[in-house]
């Protein structure tokens, strides 16, 4: 147990130690043995601060969460009130300050109030006001607080460990919960633009007289026998589009301020045009790559289809697997041990953090009580998957990794490319989400998308510009070294589009935001180019 002095015990203990100086200077006894039993009284003071402190931590002093659910979904900037209590068992009354929860850094969490005090024998009920910066599965670890002694002097510093999930997926996801669900059932296309063909629809077309092959089942007897000529009803089908959503998910791209980064935009995007395609009728797939493809879904139909793909939007983009994770084993282990210890002491007690064998088997244990016990991670190893998923699965984030991967990257989004020609549904519209394709510094990117097929599908490209956020430093040089950096990713941004330009694609900026850009490559005739609207996709469901 931790005891730190108050500002006014280190202000007594200077006096006392200036008044036993000045009394051994002046050779008097009386100034000496007052500032000595000032000092002592400062002792005595420290050891029952420790000895009440440890009565109360063994009478029952304990942070309990408000309900029986440890784990909640919310959508990405939305607020979310959680309710906690501070239970008291002891006969004396806890005053305490400094209450704080211990969370993620993607998390941004105040608790009210910071300073108060438990009665003897009672409760008392703490607001937790949670809003999630990024998206991913962050755990609230517990609170921490000083508890402070009779006169001030001294404080003790304890923490609750009691693990709370929060699950943080885009923004749009938001607009979906609150959205109506059901309408009537249409018999769609798995291929094509929208459109009115004939087909077995749900939408009548016309009547007109019977013909050699048409179903007996389609025949209009009413209508027949008012004007005595075989009629046979023709239904209008719709043709949809089917759209794929192709996200470079490098991990350079989570640079900057939670919540501002490059990714981050991207994925509420991504989120939002899936949600409005999957409304609308279309057939939408999903690919995912980093220095691997780290997801694949195929094309299908309906609003719970767009949404499986944002839970896995969110599932696969995060660092806590190897290749993306800035952690070593070892510190896998270390922070594992940290965790490990205010959650269960009896279970994490002598075993030292380069114990990595022992360290992995009690995490296994453990890992049954944290909010999302069913995550999965990549690791070459089985002891380090084993780490790895007791972080996941108790919230702990993990640093991206700075190792540069722009090759390998590239080469993912190549075959990902590849798979989606050969798919059995043919896309019609495609979104990519990565940097502008430079023949100098991504010169096979460059070389794909000029072999790219020409007639039929539509291309949508917008660049995933990093962001700097509000620098703490203002600085001269500072502010100066942001200025370059921002000129230098303009410079980039221009060379990629005229990059672009030089391959036949046409360059078009969508309404509603400056660095949104569509790229539609050569539609047939018959069809208005996409991104020719007034807003981009995702702006009518982000206003809703």
């Amino acid at each position: 147990m931790q005891i730190h002095p108050t500002r006014e015990s280190s202000d007594l203990a200077i006096a006392g130690m200036g008044v036993v100086l000045g009394g051994l200077l002046l050779q008097s006894g009386p100034v000496v043995t007052w500032g000595g039993a000032l000092v002592l009284g400062l002792a005595v003071a420290r050891a029952l601060t420790r000895l009440g402190v440890s009565r109360v931590r063994a009478a029952g002093l304990e942070m309990l969460w408000r309900g029986e659910v440890r784990r909640v979904t919310t959508a990405r900037g939305q607020e979310l009130l959680l309710q906690a209590e501070l239970r008291n068992r002891h006969a004396a009354p806890v005053r305490f300050r400094g209450l704080r929860a211990v969370a993620a850094p993607e998390l941004s969490v105040q608790v009210a109030p910071e300073a108060d005090e438990v009665p003897a024998n009672t409760r008392l009920c703490v607001n937790v006001t949670v809003k999630g910066l990024r998206v991913g599965r962050h755990g609230i670890h517990g609170l921490s607080l000083e508890v402070e002694s009779g006169p001030s002097l001294f404080e003790v510093p304890l923490t609750f460990a009691n693990p709370f999930g929060v699950e943080v997926l885009p923004t749009p996801y938001n607009v979906l919960v609150r959205s109506a669900r059901g309408g009537r059932s249409r018999q769609q296309a798995n291929e094509g633009r929208p459109g009115r063909l004939r087909g077995e629809g749900g939408e009548l077309r016309e009547l007109r007289e019977h013909q050699n092959g048409d179903p007996f089942r389609r025949i209009a007897w009413r209508a027949s026998a008012r004007r005595g000529v075989l009629l046979v009803r023709e239904y209008e089908r719709d043709e949809r589009d089917v759209v794929w959503l192709v996200l470079d998910a490098s991990v350079d791209h989570w640079s900057g301020p939670a919540g501002e980064s490059a990714l981050d935009r991207a994925i509420d995007e991504l989120a939002a045009v899936a949600i409005r395609h999957g409304r609308g009728g279309d057939r939408v797939g999903l690919a995912v790559v980093g220095t691997r493809a780290l997801c694949f879904e195929k094309p299908e139909r309906g609003i719970a289809h767009a949404t499986r793909l944002i839970e896995k939007l969110v599932h696969v983009t995060g660092c806590m697997d190897a290749d993306r994770s800035g952690l070593d084993e070892q510190e896998l282990a270390l922070r594992v041990i940290e965790h490990m210890r205010p959650l269960d002491p009896q279970l994490s007690a002598h075993v030292h953090a380069s114990e990595l064998d022992r360290i992995a088997r009690r995490a296994e244990k453990l890992r049954q009580r944290a909010p999302f016990p069913e995550v999965i991670t990549q690791a070459p190893t089985p002891r380090e998957r084993s780490l790895r998923r007791y972080l996941a699965a108790f919230g702990v984030s993990s640093p991206a990794r700075v190792d540069p991967e722009r090759v390998r990257v590239d080469v993912e989004l190549i075959r990902a490319f590849e798979r989606m020609k050969h798919q059995r549904a043919r896309p019609s519209l495609i979104y990519v989400w990565s940097d502008a394709p430079e023949e100098t510094t991504r010169p096979a990117l460059a070389r794909t998308l000029s072999e790219r097929k020409r007639r039929g599908v539509t291309w949508k490209w917008l660049l995933m510009k990093p962001s700097l956020g509000n620098p703490l430093d203002e600085s001269p040089k500072a502010l100066a070294a942001k200025d370059a950096f921002t000129l230098r990713q303009k410079l980039a941004a221009e060379r990629g589009e005229r990059c672009l330009q030089r391959l036949g694609i046409r360059l078009e900026r969508l309404a509603g935001g400056s660095r949104e850009v569509a790229l539609s490559i050569s539609a047939p005739s018959s069809v208005p180019a996409a991104g020719a609207a007034s807003e981009p996709p995702w702006a009518e469901e982000s206003s809703r």
